[in-house]
């Protein structure tokens, strides 16, 4: 919508009231190239897949994936850009006797104990993830947590000794590689092409607890473990010509990238000594979870400052590949109830650091939808699940403000874009710039209290045209334009604790 005079003349008096506040983006001075921002469809998107109307998964799939407008401008959806599948282990198969309570985070397995296939597993995952690559989300990434449990020592989905080794047997590298890549061809045929395997997650932890029950599938690793998997896999990859590369190693930890102790500590370090950056099918890319991480302004900046510096050492890129609120960094700033506004500024400002101080080149959300509350304490997910009974068969859904808090990020900062310097000289305004060829995107965390005035000023470029896109108490990327003129005059408002990206063409 246009601007009109009496709306600019408010403005600038808000502006008056409330003090200016110029951005510079310089965009010449570059830093990373991002490569996708995208999210997880584990656990429950099985059900939700197999038995829940057609309308609600199409919803679901729309909020997620499009990249198309509604009639007043604003996004029908956050447009990821990654997509991650998960490869069950066969807890689902072994029902009560897995050990893992919650049937809902038990996943089948593709591969049965006599060596066969059935690939109508895993139908209700699949079905979101070729919903993902029909609305043309660029990379799909498909990793697993366990190998299948007939692979295992303990023949369970989980680790429960706990000597913080891995759970697979040591004669079945090789079984386990096959698996991963058999499954890699069968959906490549199938035009499902996944970009990236991970075949290790968060190797620091062990899954179980004292009782000898775990809330999910999941083992540990040591660092040449990972490294005899990687070589592994990268084996079995290049046998079946397989376009697709290893993503490593998914640390439960930031910190465990660049020191720590244990058996997975330093894996930056440790992975580039082992060789793995030499194997055909292994990029130049270190993966972490920013989980525990999130707590108080300079501890999340050192950490990330940290996995940054130890990561352009050893020449690798930075993916932040797992995060929600798991931990309570993001209780801080007020005591009370944490509502779902709250929840989306905190996410916003933990993708701006992984951004802006770890210089990450992905990022990705776990997960996208669980069951609870749409307006307080919504820090695990993007969608909230309502289901209509225990069988989770049926339910209705609704969108939280993450969802559109990351899609101020995912929708428009867009694969291949450079990050480049953006300055606002407020502590209490985090601002983050991104650049093509034709688009400046600027994203604005107003953690705030009162409404901010802004201007911009962009060195290197000139642009014709600007939009804003506004996520709030009031507004879920909701879209403004402004009319186009000398953009040293052009004035945005920042309403008191949003999130706004403007896009400059």
């Amino acid at each position: 919508m246009k601007r009109s005079r009496f709306t600019i003349m408010l403005l600038m008096t808000a502006a008056f009231a409330h003090g200016q506040h110029r951005i510079t983006i310089d965009v010449n001075k570059k830093a990373q190239v991002i490569d996708n921002i995208g999210s997880s469809g584990a656990w429950f998107s099985e059900g939700i897949g197999k038995y829940w109307s057609p309308e609600i998964r199409e919803q679901m799939a729309r909020w997620l994936f499009s990249k198309g407008f509604k009639k007043d401008g604003s996004p029908e959806g956050i447009g990821l850009s990654s997509w991650r599948f998960n490869i069950g282990g066969g807890t689902a198969e072994q029902g009560d006797s897995s050990g893992i309570r919650d049937f809902r985070k038990r996943v089948e397995c593709f591969l049965k104990p006599d060596g066969t296939y059935d690939w109508s597993k895993q139908s209700g995952y699949l079905w979101f993830t070729k919903k993902a690559r029909a609305y043309g989300v660029e990379t799909l990434i498909a990793f697993s947590n366990t190998p299948p449990v007939w692979m295992n020592q303990n023949g369970l989905g989980y680790k429960t000794a706990k000597d913080h080794r891995s759970n697979l047997k040591v004669d079945q590298y090789n079984a386990y590689a096959d698996f991963l890549t058999r499954v890699w061809q069968h959906f490549d045929k199938e035009g499902l092409h996944f970009d990236y395997i991970s075949p290790v997650n968060e190797p620091q932890w062990d899954w179980s607890n004292p009782y000898g029950e775990a809330s999910q599938e999941g083992t540990a690793w040591t660092n040449e473990e990972v490294v005899r998997v990687a070589g592994a896999l990268d084996t079995a990859l290049a046998r079946a010509k397989a376009n697709t590369k290893i993503l490593l190693s998914e640390a439960g930890h930031l910190e465990y990238l660049y020191a720590q102790e244990g058996t997975a500590s330093h894996q930056i370090q440790a992975l580039k000594k082992g060789g793995v950056y030499g194997l055909s099918h292994v990029p130049a890319i270190i993966g972490g979870h920013s989980y525990f991480t999130d707590n108080g302004d300079s501890s999340r900046r050192a950490i990330r400052e940290h996995v940054r510096d130890t990561a352009a050492k050893y020449g690798l890129q930075y993916w932040q590949t797992e995060y929600s609120m798991l931990a309570d960094g993001y209780k801080e700033g007020h005591e009370g109830p944490r509502t779902a506004m709250d929840c989306a500024l905190f996410l916003a400002k933990v993708i701006h650091n992984d951004f802006v101080y770890g210089n990450a080149s992905a990022w990705q959300f776990w997960n996208s939808w669980e069951p609870g509350r749409a307006d307080v304490d919504t820090r695990y997910y993007l969608v909230a699940l309502h289901p209509k009974d225990n069988s989770y068969k049926d339910g209705t859904v609704t969108a939280v403000k993450n969802l559109w808090a990351l899609g101020q990020y995912s929708r428009f900062v867009r694969p291949g874009m450079h990050r480049v310097m953006a300055e606002s000289g407020d502590p209490a305004l985090l601002v983050s710039a991104f650049v093509s060829k034709n688009q400046v995107v600027l994203v604005c965390v107003n953690e705030g209290e009162e409404a901010k005035i802004i201007s911009v000023d962009v060195k290197g470029r000139r642009y014709k045209k600007l939009r804003y896109y506004e996520t709030s108490k009031d507004e879920d990327m909701g879209a403004h334009l402004v009319k186009a003129g000398n953009p040293e005059n052009e004035q945005i408002e920042l309403k008191k604790r949003s999130v706004v990206t403007v896009v400059m063409e």
